[in-house]
């Protein structure tokens, strides 16, 4: 059987590079969440790490990407719906390499609006001291973490009934860094809710790309960030798989 996960990633790359209005509106809500957390609540949140900016930064990368991984579910969901994905499995072709193009496309796509979150947070003032070696790292664990929530939007891409619900599952990971280290310290939080924060994925993999990215210091809290993410990673790949499976044979 052939492998055409380069053939059709290159075919959703294409379609999504003529209309990057995909990329921009991506970008724009965590652009705005930037701006609105550091123009209007920065002056009164204190972290004690220098510009507010620099502290905030992370978890607006893992919002950014959180809100494309919707587009990676609904991209699924209308290639079901329309019978392209049907078609696809009469060919003689690796079945898992129509998921993984879709995985794959998210991982570039997400990327790519990273990319451009980061360059608006320079003009707004984040300056990192990182070496090549650490922003490597810090982008391993944005790759990783982009690949779990992929493959979890697979999963409801496949499963979901409607194009609503295809894309609904991506609100509670949205709002999850927020109860986090991603805008203020887990220390200022009530009891009961900073257990729960320091206990979640999202505290270590924030911690982590800002450690690596500004504080210069990396503990073993990165293990736990990719323990997470990889965890996360395979149990979605396999449920996806026997989802792809149940829903096309």
């Amino acid at each position: 059987m052939r492998n055409p996960t380069g053939v059709l990633l290159g075919r959703m790359m294409r379609t999504i590079l003529r209309s990057p209005d995909t990329i921009i509106t991506v970008a724009i809500t965590p652009i705005m969440m930037m701006l609105l957390f550091v123009y209007v609540f920065g002056g009164a949140i204190q972290t004690g790490t220098g510009p507010y900016i620099n502290y905030l930064l992370p978890g607006i990368l893992l919002i950014a990407i959180a809100s494309g991984i919707a587009y990676t579910s609904l991209r699924l969901f209308t290639d079901v719906k329309s019978g392209l994905m049907a078609r696809f499995m009469t060919m003689p072709i690796k079945r898992s390499s129509v998921l993984w193009a879709h995985v794959l496309t998210s991982l570039v796509s997400n990327a790519l609006t990273v990319l451009v979150v980061i360059l608006v947070a320079l003009v707004m003032g984040f300056r990192s001291h990182a070496d090549l070696l650490h922003w490597l790292a810090a982008a391993g664990i944005l790759g990783v973490f982009t690949m779990a929530l992929a493959w979890l939007a697979v999963i409801t891409g496949l499963t979901a009934r409607s194009m609503e619900g295809a894309t609904a599952y991506s609100y509670p990971l949205i709002f999850l860094p927020f109860i986090s280290s991603a805008f203020v310290p887990t220390e200022t939080m009530p009891q009961i809710v900073r257990a729960f924060a320091e206990h979640q994925p999202v505290t270590s993999i924030v911690n982590s790309i800002r450690a690596l990215l500004y504080e210069g210091t990396v503990g073993s809290e990165i293990w736990t960030a990719l323990a997470w993410c990889i965890g996360i990673m395979i149990v979605s790949y396999f449920v996806a798989r026997r989802a792809f499976k149940h829903q096309l044979g």
